[in-house]
């Protein structure tokens, strides 16, 4: 669920001025793709998971992207910039793990810091989350897929769910995030109309983080409810399991609003 975290953060460096649009070329800010694939890609296409650049992440496929990406960073980028392009950017969707970690390098690049610091600093102690979190870095091996994960407690995740339902403001009523930046973040995308800014959505302006084996942060503004859940499935991405998920989010919004 940390790229959906990361997204927060884009919008916070929007609104410093650290980033001038998501229109930007990726390659501004991450010189060692330029004369790739993603010469081509801007910060809103790697947002969408529609970069246009080939990938392949099927869990169970132990030759795929996602099982043989080396996921050092300098690594990573070597692998990425020789993947050859199979669409033209911002038209296909694409779930990419290892354009995630893009996403966090170029933001990391942007705002001349990591980013553990910058959550900590823009969101974290300002919105009074209760309990240190650990941003760490998935490598290859001990049974995890690569990328990274945002270890937090389950009450944070909740609390990261409010302060996106409020759209990035702190208590004192400052703004952390640009105004219209959530609305623009959870409207569909051109490649998946179920897809914003590395948000999941769910319909009637219902939009969610989730991560594969269960967890997640469903938000829905209609009814003013977060439900933040951990989990450890045995597979990592199942339709069955995803259908008792999205109907136990039901059931416990039907309840709330009964």
């Amino acid at each position: 669920m940390a790229k959906s975290v990361t997204s927060l953060l884009i919008g916070a460096a929007l609104r410093d001025g650290y980033i001038k649009s998501v229109d930007e070329k990726i390659t501004d800010y991450l010189p060692r793709l330029k004369n790739s694939s993603y010469d081509q890609s801007s910060i809103r296409n790697i947002l969408q998971m529609a970069s246009g650049v080939e990938w392949d992440e099927d869990y169970a496929d132990p030759a795929s992207d996602i099982n043989t990406t080396p996921w050092n960073t300098l690594e990573m980028y070597e692998y990425l910039r020789n993947k050859p392009r199979a669409s033209a950017p911002g038209e296909v969707f694409n779930y990419n793990t290892a354009e995630t970690n893009l996403v966090g390098t170029l933001l990391r690049s942007a705002v001349g810091n990591n980013l553990s610091t910058y959550l900590s600093e823009k969101i974290w102690k300002p919105f009074g989350m209760e309990h240190d979190a650990y941003w760490v870095l998935s490598e290859p091996g001990g049974g995890e897929f690569g990328g990274s994960s945002l270890n937090a407690s389950l009450r944070d995740y909740a609390r990261i769910g409010l302060f996106a339902l409020s759209g990035g403001t702190l208590a004192d009523g400052s703004k952390v995030l640009p105004d219209g930046w959530m609305a623009e973040s959870t409207a569909p995308s051109k490649g998946n109309p179920d897809y914003g800014y590395l948000w999941w959505l769910r319909g009637n302006h219902v939009y969610a983080a989730s991560g594969i084996f269960g967890q997640a942060i469903h938000i829905d503004p209609k009814e003013n409810v977060v439900i933040a859940l951990h989990g450890a499935r045995d597979v990592a991405s199942k339709q069955e399991d995803w259908a008792q998920q999205r109907a136990l989010f039901a059931a416990l919004i039907d309840a709330v609003g009964q």
